[in-house]
C-alpha cells in the first residue's frame, strides 16, 4: 500500500529517475528516446527538482510504501493569478499505474490550494491515457499552447482546467 507524502531533498534522485523511466515509456513513441532525455535532463534533475521542492505556495507529493516510490506529483499556485492552481507533474511509474495511485496523489493535490478556484494543466493531445484520467477526474479542454511547460519547448499541449471549491 503506497502513502502519499511530501516529497523531501532525500527522495529528489529518486523522483527524477521515477520522472525518467516514466517518460521514456510514455514519450519515446513521440518525441524519440534522444529528446525525451534531453528534456528529463533539463526539467527533472535534482537541481531542477529542488527549485521546485523549495517554492513557496507548491505542493511536491510522493506515494511511497517504505521502499518504492511509485509516483509523484507537483502543483503551485500561478504567479499570475493566485487564484488558478498549476498541475504541473502527475506520473506514477508504468507498473503501478491503474492501481489508485495517481488518484491519490491527483486527491492530494487538489486540496492543497483552498483559496484557488481552477486547477490548471497541460496535456500531450497523443497523450490519451492521461486526457482520459484527468477527464475522469473532472477535467474539461480549455484551451492549447505551442510551448508546453517552460514555454519554450515548442511541444504542443492541451490545457485542462477543473473547478476548485
Amino acid at each position: 500500500m503506497f502513502f502519499v507524502r511530501t516529497a523531501s531533498e532525500r527522495d529528489l534522485p529518486k523522483v527524477s529517475a521515477l520522472l525518467a523511466e516514466t517518460w521514456h515509456a510514455t514519450y519515446d513513441a513521440l518525441y524519440g528516446p534522444d529528446k525525451v532525455s534531453e528534456i528529463t535532463a533539463k526539467w527533472h534533475s535534482v537541481p531542477a527538482l529542488t527549485e521546485k521542492l523549495k517554492r513557496k505556495h507548491a505542493e511536491f507529493v510522493v506515494a511511497d510504501d517504505g521502499r518504492v516510490l511509485a509516483g509523484m506529483g507537483y502543483a503551485a499556485l500561478s504567479e499570475a493569478d493566485p487564484k488558478v492552481a498549476v498541475l504541473h507533474q502527475l506520473y506514477v511509474l508504468p507498473q503501478y499505474q491503474r492501481q489508485g495511485v495517481g488518484r491519490d496523489l491527483f486527491a492530494e493535490l487538489e486540496t492543497c490550494f483552498p483559496d484557488a478556484r481552477v486547477m490548471r494543466l497541460e496535456v500531450e493531445p497523443k497523450n490519451t491515457t492521461a486526457i482520459a484520467f484527468y477527464e475522469a477526474h473532472g477535467f474539461a479542454r480549455a484551451g492549447e499552447t505551442a510551448d508546453c511547460g517552460d514555454g519554450r519547448s515548442g511541444i504542443p499541449a492541451l490545457i485542462l482546467e477543473k473547478p476548485l471549491g
